[in-house]
């Protein structure tokens, strides 16, 4: 392990500046880059006051109001984070719901159970101006409104890890946003230079990036050709309650569609609510194929969701059928159970229809 800034100086030698400014070079038969990405900043007039996720890790203290740009993974997540710990959160975001890309249905709840938590949603908003006054960040949006926020956190989106590695000069090819090209192996257009993980711009997740690097393992040095396989990619939302997906969500399926779909969702309290008396429930669902009877996506937000879904995506990766999960014993009493019981077709949606949501 050899710390300080790489680059690349051809296709077989690294060059590491170390801390002190000294330079070393490594020669190797093959390179692999595994630079990840970064949080980026909304460029508007005075985004030197916000923070992104790298910083909101390591506050000094608690703030009591904070503003959030952005309705994806991070965005939500720091909102329940701290909304829990008692913060007033305004979370702003572009589009009418957050978590853009996941089941519409799912999207809905957790925007209901983030407004059910106190956070206050500003959906179809943007941010135009941070400045800094004697009270707090002035914060102005595109509709004219003003907020004052001890923290401002951009959550807008990350970006490849690549501009400072010298891929032009060798001859690694990237997009128009800096993602470094590969094939199905992650192989470059370099033949012995290999990226996996956020810096190529795929799935950008963890267990994602572990897969990758683990087919080159195999593929480069074990004497196997493996390639990653991105089908049935479970992932999860740690907001409060989590939402936690695996395989298509109803409008991929949809667009995908050869047959109708069957969708089976479930809506409960769960018990662990009855002493609290929370009104905040937990929505399962299913979307299968009609004529084949295959489950092509699962969903869940509520407690352990997550803890869930992984046996689930276990379940879909088979190619379980909706018959396999109605002749599954349950354990009681449990949440998981749910996914074995839903014997209530809730509604059959033809490709040629769009998906109503019913919860």
């Amino acid at each position: 392990m050899i710390e300080g800034a790489g680059s690349i100086v051809d296709a077989h030698t690294v060059e590491v500046t170390q801390p002190d400014g000294s330079k070393q070079r490594h020669t190797t038969k093959h390179i692999l880059i595994a630079t990840g990405s970064r949080a980026t900043l909304v460029n508007i007039p005075g985004k030197e006051l916000a923070i992104t996720s790298d910083e909101a890790l390591s506050l000094e203290e608690l703030p009591k109001r904070a503003v959030i740009l952005g309705g994806g993974y991070i965005a939500v997540e720091f909102a329940s984070i701290w909304k829990g710990l008692g913060a007033q959160v305004d979370l702003f975001y572009r589009k009418e719901l957050p978590l853009r890309g996941f089941d519409d249905e799912m999207r809905t709840v957790v925007a209901s159970n983030l407004e059910g938590r106190g956070i206050r949603l500003h959906p179809g908003t943007n941010l135009t101006e941070l400045s800094k006054t004697a009270d707090g960040i002035k914060v102005v949006t595109d509709k004219g409104d003003e907020f004052i926020a001890d923290v401002v956190l951009f959550a807008t989106g990350r970006a490849p890890n690549s501009n400072r590695l010298n891929l032009e000069a060798v001859g690694v090819e990237v997009d128009q946003i800096g993602a470094i090209k590969v094939d199905e192996y992650s192989r470059t257009s370099v033949p012995n230079i290999w990226a996996v993980g956020d810096v190529t711009n795929r799935i950008n997740l963890t267990p994602v990036a572990l897969m990758e690097a683990t087919c080159f393992a195999k593929t480069v040095f074990g004497g196997q050709t493996v390639k990653p396989d991105y089908k049935d990619v479970p992932c999860a939302v740690f907001c409060i309650p989590p939402l936690s997906v695996v395989g298509l969500s109803e409008q991929e399926a949809l667009a995908e569609a050869k047959n109708d779909l069957l969708v089976y969702t479930s809506s409960f309290n769960p018990m662990k609510n009855s002493i609290s008396k929370r009104q905040e429930k937990s929505i399962m669902k299913l979307v299968v194929d009609a004529e084949t009877d295959k489950v092509l996506g699962a969903a869940m937000c509520g407690p352990d969701a997550a803890e869930i879904m992984q046996g689930i995506a276990v379940a879909l990766k088979a190619g379980a059928t909706k018959a396999t999960f109605d002749s599954t014993v349950g354990i009681h009493p449990s949440a998981a159970e749910e996914f074995v019981t839903m014997r209530t077709l809730t509604r059959r949606v033809s490709p040629a229809s769009k998906p109503k949501t019913n919860l």
